[in-house]
């Protein structure tokens, strides 16, 4: 695909359902005894895999209209393997689901998604009783069916609402109370949606960062009823390219805006970025609203290493927006971009140095230095079939100096189908190359 500089961004768009929300809508609803309905889910490729997990685990999932039917209950032990494709949100938190249900399945992925690391997840899983291997703590892994597991206290070891979730989920099989120490916060998603759908779970702070969750096992879970809104990180690609983009103004419809998840906005103020959260409202028990997004001029930032739970998806776009500014934008506490989809900090860094960017990096640090002009543009950038690194450079091409074409787009499915439409309804030229 390829992207070329067109006439201002303008108009009014959606972003697709946020992709957090949906995988957790569709397990939440298969363990709850009965029907629940979702609106707006995300129907990329990632959140289609745990849909058919679900349905082998024994859910009845169905699409109707305009939403989806998920009938819960029970699960059985599927008769044949989980297939996660490349979501490492889906693999970790059905294995935890699993594991609380008492049932045997075994799981599997993609060539990239058998990199990643699930040891993670094993670990707490593991010191609840569950029976697991795997091939050096990555996917495959073969869950054994077991006796009920038992309560624990753990604290995690790097912010991971992944592993947080994969623990909860668990928990509602466990017998006992399950306390898990949070010292920094990362998404609550799963705290959310576990209240949305009946369960009760207390929290204790620890000091001004953290806290403690704490989780009764032997629940079981009330159907609901969802409306997904709008994902923040795929909303962040058509806010940069206004953003980066002369003469543009533009609206992004419905946006969840939950405080652990808008750390990528807040830094663009920081910049100078000219955005607003307009009808800010609440749907399912999460922040929403219209994020109004419009050119700017910029400057650079060191954006804190804390804030890296609630942006650690926005790295990416966030690098190609700081190739635009003026002076310095260094990013730490990136350690958990080398073991995404790709190595996201080095095929950041090799795609904005192709493209005539002063670009450093570190173990977990990547450092960009702009003079506040467009970058010069014009490679094309081997994106490592990562669906973000894709989105991010076809952005950067509709406002640098010459067009940026990337190799691969397929795999843009995963998070935000129709990408490619939705920006060019909003004035940009984007194409096959």
């Amino acid at each position: 695909m390829i992207a070329r500089k067109a006439g201002p961004l303008a108009g009014e768009c959606a972003a697709p359902g946020d992709k957090s929300i949906s995988h957790r809508a569709l397990i939440f609803g298969a363990l709850a005894d009965g029907v629940s309905t979702v609106s707006g889910l995300l129907e990329g490729d990632d959140v289609l895999r745990t849909a058919a997990a679900m349905r082998a685990l024994g859910a009845e999932i169905e699409r109707e209209g305009d939403g989806w039917r998920v009938r819960g209950g029970p699960w059985r032990s599927p008769d044949q393997r989980l297939y996660f494709g490349n979501s490492g949100t889906g693999a970790r938190l059905v294995m935890g689901a699993v594991a609380g249900a008492g049932v045997a399945a075994a799981f599997d992925g993609d060539k990239s998604l058998r990199a990643r690391p699930m040891g993670r997840v094993l670990e707490p899983l593991r010191m609840m009783g569950l029976a697991a291997t795997a091939r050096d703590s990555r996917l495959p892994v073969s869950i054994e069916a077991g006796e009920r597991l038992k309560a624990v206290s753990c604290k995690l070891a790097k912010p991971s609402a992944q592993v947080k979730s994969a623990i909860l989920l668990a928990a509602l099989g466990a017998d006992g109370v399950t306390k898990v120490h949070e010292p920094q916060l990362c998404r609550d998603h799963t705290e959310r949606m576990l209240s949305a759908f009946g369960a009760n779970l207390s929290f204790e702070p620890d000091g001004e960062a953290g806290r403690f969750i704490s989780l009764e096992g032997g629940q079981r879970l009330r159907p609901a009823d969802l409306d997904v809104p709008g994902d923040p990180s795929s909303a962040a690609f058509p806010v940069a390219a206004a953003v980066i983009t002369p003469g543009a103004d533009i609206v992004i419809k419905n946006v969840l805006v939950n405080p652990l998840r808008i750390g990528f906005y807040e830094t663009l103020r920081d910049m100078g970025a000219d955005i607003a959260f307009e009808n800010q409202r609440e749907s399912c028990g999460e922040p929403v609203a219209d994020i109004r997004a419009r050119h700017s001029l910029l400057h650079g930032v060191d954006v804190p290493a804390a804030r890296a739970p609630s942006m650690i998806d926005e790295y990416p776009i966030l690098s190609v927006v700081a190739a635009f500014a003026n002076g310095e934008t260094k990013m730490s506490g990136l350690e958990e971009l080398r073991v995404k989809e790709s190595d996201r900090v080095a095929t950041t860094e090799n795609g904005l140095a192709a493209n005539g960017v002063d670009v450093q990096s570190g173990p977990d640090w990547l450092r960009v230095i702009g003079d506040g002009s467009p970058p010069a543009g014009g490679a094309r950038v081997k994106v490592e079939h990562d669906h973000r690194i894709a989105m991010s450079f076809l952005v950067m091409g509709l406002a640098a100096g010459a067009a940026v074409e990337i190799d691969d787009g397929a795999m843009i499915a995963t998070s935000f189908p129709g990408f490619g439409e939705t920006m060019s309804a909003l004035g940009a030229d984007i194409a096959a190359a």
